[in-house]
């Protein structure tokens, strides 16, 4: 049925102040402030009291997190001290703990506007081979996209890695898993609901034919290429030491600088590697909130961009953030861009953009990150209904400025997945209750539950 979302507070698209028409799955006509639609409809809904945006694309994400948020032996630790302090506990992680653990986190991030979703899972100890499966599971049950990354780590802490043994994989295991990943589940062209990728861990978790051969075989299956890049200056010196070169070089030897691949963090670039990244298209994921605290940098977002590369934004994983809300990220990226470059250099529109169409551009989608006619229907709708936004001016500058943290309604595909602040037929406060003791038998350490 045709459904013509009218008369918005704001919306997030040019000459659309009268709302915009949805059909099949897709928006097929913006209209004018003061105007009807042309399209005949069959329903309407009053956006008078909602900010319209095009729904949110997280672009990096580990969902297993979710069960070491604020884990005491990991707190006050920079990454790789962090990393061999979880990966003991990480170890211990069961199909039905990742299973309670994705469906939390792909709750918690359209519960904050988002709708397409990626998720790097490079974590398979025994028992835990089909996690990117149970993933698909989740994700289809609650209607959303999603990008899932079959990731992989083959060098453990004996062949000069950071992981224990017990989680790494031989590689013949991992391409021929990644094959029929791709095989099984990945969809090609405009309205995909799952795509797969594939995701070597990071330079200091994989061995260089790895990197090579995963890239050989997402290319011929026409899936893109994702890892973990230039996080910390730990990760700099252990390319210089392991390989003679810094991480953007490593990547480039290996056939990875292409704009069919985007990275996380991307934060200790030179001005060279800046401009090399740009022209390469390669795309970057902003995480600012794990960037910030696990003392790692920040990414120099307004050079890349200008160099090219487009520029999207993550949460990272919930035991580096420790949340999974795509909103408040916005709101950390602009403040702490801002801080960076000053007032007058970074907008609410550029973290906007980052999170929607510059998110688009990093998964390769055409369809998806902006309200035009013949995109892909995922919005996400705001109030500004609590004392926050009291006496707030600029609706779309009140989201970031005065710290908006949930939707009020998304949509994915033309079909409405959160509905006044809750996802349809899902008992939360159960789902809450089952992730606070998988977490407490995963880590040993209370977990907060209902």
């Amino acid at each position: 049925m045709t459904l013509w979302i009218r008369n918005p507070l704001a919306i997030l698209a040019d000459d659309a102040r009268g709302g915009l028409v949805v059909d099949g799955g897709r928006i097929v006509e913006l209209v004018p402030g003061g105007g009807r639609p042309t399209t005949p409809v069959d329903r309407q809904f009053d956006a008078g009291a909602n900010v319209v945006l095009p729904g949110l694309i997280n672009t990096h994400h580990h969902f297993y997190q979710t069960l070491t948020r604020a884990c005491p032996p990991a707190l006050d630790k920079r990454l790789f001290p962090w990393l061999q302090t979880l990966y003991p506990i990480w170890a211990g992680l069961s199909a039905a703990q990742l299973r309670v653990a994705a469906k939390l986190a792909l709750v918690e991030l359209l519960r904050s506007g988002c709708t397409t979703v990626v998720d790097h899972h490079y974590l398979f100890p025994a028992g835990l081979e089909e996690a990117i499966d149970i993933e698909i599971e989740e994700v289809r049950a609650l209607g959303m996209r999603a990008v899932l990354t079959r990731g992989s780590m083959s060098l453990s802490v004996e062949e000069g890695g950071l992981p224990p043994r017990s989680v790494v994989q031989d590689e013949e295991r991992i391409l021929r898993d990644s094959e029929r990943l791709l095989d099984g589940y990945h969809e090609a062209g405009d309205g995909a609901m799952v795509q797969l990728a594939l995701a070597p861990c990071s330079p200091f978790s994989v061995t260089g034919e790895l990197m090579r051969d995963t890239a050989a075989l997402a290319r011929r299956y026409g899936a893109r290429l994702h890892t973990h890049l230039a996080e910390t200056a730990d990760e700099t010196a252990y390319c210089l030491e392991h390989f003679g070169q810094r991480p953007v070089d490593y990547l480039a030897s290996l056939d990875w600088l292409r704009d069919d691949v985007w990275v996380a963090h991307g934060i200790h670039f030179n001005d060279d590697e800046v401009l090399r990244l740009g022209q390469a298209r390669v795309g970057i994921c902003h995480c600012p909130s794990s960037n910030m605290l696990l003392s790692s940098g920040q990414c120099r977002v307004n050079e890349l961009e200008a160099a090219g590369a487009p520029v999207a934004l993550g949460v990272d994983g919930s035991a580096s953030n420790d949340a999974s809300n795509l909103i408040e990220e916005l709101r950390h990226a602009y403040l702490l861009q801002r801080l960076h470059y000053g007032a007058d250099a970074v907008s609410h529109f550029d973290a906007l953009r980052w999170a929607t169409e510059g998110g688009a551009r990093c998964l390769g989608r055409a369809d998806i990150g902006k309200l035009a006619v013949g995109r892909q229907a995922d919005l996400a709708l705001f109030k500004l209904d609590e004392p926050r936004f009291s006496g707030a001016g600029d609706p779309l500058a009140a989201l970031l400025l005065c710290g908006a943290s949930h939707a009020d309604r998304v949509m994915v595909a033309g079909q409405w997945r959160l509905v006044d602040g809750e996802v349809p037929g899902l008992d939360l406060a159960a789902l809450m209750t089952e992730h606070g003791a998988a977490a407490r038998t995963l880590t040993g350490y209370p977990a907060s539950s209902p």
